[in-house]
């Protein structure tokens, strides 16, 4: 089956992709929580945390600025040297 995943930054030509490779399971990793800041997604994240720790994830909460902009590169270097996986949280 194929996928069409449409990139929201508004890039105007289109840009091919390989998806990242997903664990088997999460039990025992470090999952990033990254909230946006949109209304609501702290929400999201705070049941998303409560389920994954309860399968035995280490959580890691993270937040952006602002949700108007990608995520500042400090943010993301942070984000990837203390993680193995990231869930991003979009709220309205």
């Amino acid at each position: 089956m194929s996928e069409v995943l449409l990139d929201p930054t508004g890039e105007r030509s289109a840009t091919t992709r390989a998806r990242a490779l997903r664990p088997a399971s999460l039990k025992g990793l470090r999952v990033g929580l990254l909230d946006i800041t949109k209304a609501r997604g702290n929400v999201f994240l705070d049941r998303i945390e409560t389920l994954l720790g309860d399968q035995g994830c280490t959580i890691e909460r993270f937040s952006k600025p602002t949700f108007t902009k990608p995520a500042p590169i400090d943010l993301r270097h942070e984000i990837a040297a203390k993680c193995d996986v990231v869930i991003e949280a979009l709220a309205d």
